[in-house]
């Protein structure tokens, strides 16, 4: 299956998920729509960054709300891993004995709470990295070529939805229904927030995840979207100013 083709697929088996809701297509979706597309039994996504508190974002059910606090906490399992590598960590069971002794505490937490099989997909667009998508099972269990490749598509669009500042991270709609709306435009700006993030590494002096919190924070508190915003870096039309409180930027004049 092309690319384009397997990308509209998931799309629209996401936004069919907030049509149910009747709510803006949000990451709770990309997780219900996993959950029913491929041969697992929960979903759950974090937001994670090195420089800030990573935290769950939301899960399909107790138990991957148990498997995405456990890692966090325990600072140890694919999800951990995931994001620090930048890849693709495919657990497909947990019982093994090499990942009994490399997970030695999450290994039997997540056997416990009922998970079996777990796979953790990094969110990533260029040097930007907001979280990770996680799905679990919980029978061993092995994607395929196919599965794999619509798991990774549901990660990349999670990863459009959570640097979206116009669509809330819990999925819910802030200022009510939006059905025919979730993905207007969505994908068009990833080249320019990336390309944002990089010339904010030299206004501040700073980190990749330094400049791409400042300049979320920035949209967040003009209640823009961080493409729009994106767009005024690129084009010099606001600048960073280091020592700035992180909402803060100058006019160009």
């Amino acid at each position: 299956m092309g690319a384009d083709s397997r990308s509209g697929r998931i799309q629209l088996l996401v936004a069919e998920q907030a049509a149910r809701r009747g709510a803006r297509v949000g990451v709770v979706d990309v997780c219900t729509a996993a959950v029913a597309a491929l041969p697992v039994a929960g979903a759950g996504l974090s937001a994670m960054s090195r420089t800030a508190a990573s935290h769950p974002l939301c899960s399909t059910d107790d138990i991957s709300r148990q498997l995405e606090e456990l890692q966090l906490t325990l600072g140890e399992g694919p999800c951990v891993e995931a994001f620090a590598h930048g890849s693709a960590v495919l657990t497909p069971d947990l019982l093994t004995v090499e990942l009994q002794d490399h997970w030695a505490v999450f290994a039997d937490a997540a056997l416990e709470a009922g998970a079996r099989a777990v796979f953790s997909l990094p969110l990533q667009m260029g040097a930007i990295s907001p979280g990770v998508l996680d799905l679990y099972a919980d029978t061993p269990t092995v994607l395929d070529s196919e599965e794999l490749a619509d798991a990774l598509a549901f990660a990349d669009l999670a990863t459009l939805l959570l640097l979206d500042a116009r669509i809330d991270e819990t999925g819910a709609p802030p200022d009510g229904p939006v059905p025919h709306r979730g993905f207007e435009d969505l994908g068009a700006y990833r080249a320019e927030i990336d390309q944002a993030a990089g010339m904010l590494t030299v206004q501040l002096g700073a980190g990749i995840d330094e400049a791409f919190v400042r300049l979320r924070a920035h949209a967040y508190a003009r209640g823009r979207r961080l493409a729009d915003v994106a767009a005024d870096v690129v084009a010099r039309r606001v600048r960073f100013p280091p020592d700035a409180e992180p909402d803060q930027t100058e006019e160009a004049t």
